[in-house]
């Protein structure tokens, strides 16, 4: 009996491609989803300490749902660095001003904090409405 454990290696990491539609869905659950892929947690050789996720495109960002009132009571908060420049903006304002930024940082907040984040985060592709960049790409798979 064979016990040896596989340990994925960067130079044999196959990158697919994932097209997601937000329309209608909660925010939490496609930021669970696009973060699953980006991982690459739903493949067979998964291993941690190897940046193996997918490249993944949402459609429909503008349209994607909350529940309860956080439309008008969630906020997100940056800052410039200078005293007294902290800046809060409502989930319903971001969505008008920057649709794109709601799942962005909903999946930046579920990934983990090490160097490949920015790495995975770059594999993220969004888009306002159903046209997107990548068909022909999407196709091919």
């Amino acid at each position: 009996m064979n016990q040896n454990s596989f340990s994925l290696r960067k130079e044999d990491v196959q990158r697919k491609w994932h097209l997601i539609d937000a329309k209608d869905r909660i925010l939490g659950e496609v930021a669970v989803v696009i973060v699953e892929k980006l991982i690459g947690k739903h493949k067979i050789g998964f291993t941690p300490h190897v940046d193996n996720g997918d490249n993944v495109v949402v459609v429909n960002v503008e349209l994607v749902k909350v529940a309860g009132n956080k439309e008008k009571n969630k906020n997100y908060y940056r800052h410039s660095g200078y005293p007294g420049n902290l800046k809060t903006e409502t989930l319903g304002h971001l969505r008008k001003r920057k649709p794109t930024e709601i799942i962005r940082l909903a999946v930046s907040g579920m990934l983990p904090k090490n160097k490949m984040r920015q790495k995975r985060l770059a594999r993220l592709k969004l888009f306002v409405g159903t046209n997107h960049n990548y068909q022909d790409i999407l196709s091919k798979q």
